[in-house]
């Protein structure tokens, strides 16, 4: 299924739905987006304190990330 059909798929679903219905999904949705980047922000965050410690502590030594 090529990616222009998917969106058009959605469009169609989206359309079918009232208003009070197509809000809650559009929340939903931007919920998701935000979400996804605040974890993803941290998680590299996260990466980089993991190296700066080890730095510091003088290991040579890779850490293996458990994410």
């Amino acid at each position: 299924m090529t990616t222009a059909s998917k969106k058009n798929q959605i469009m169609e679903s989206l359309a079918s739905l009232d208003q009070v219905q197509t809000e809650k999904v559009l929340e939903y949705i931007q919920g998701l987006r935000y979400t996804t980047l605040d974890e993803a922000s941290y998680q590299k965050f996260k990466r980089e304190a993991l190296k700066e410690i080890s730095q510091a502590l003088g290991n040579n030594r890779k850490l293996r990330p458990a994410f």
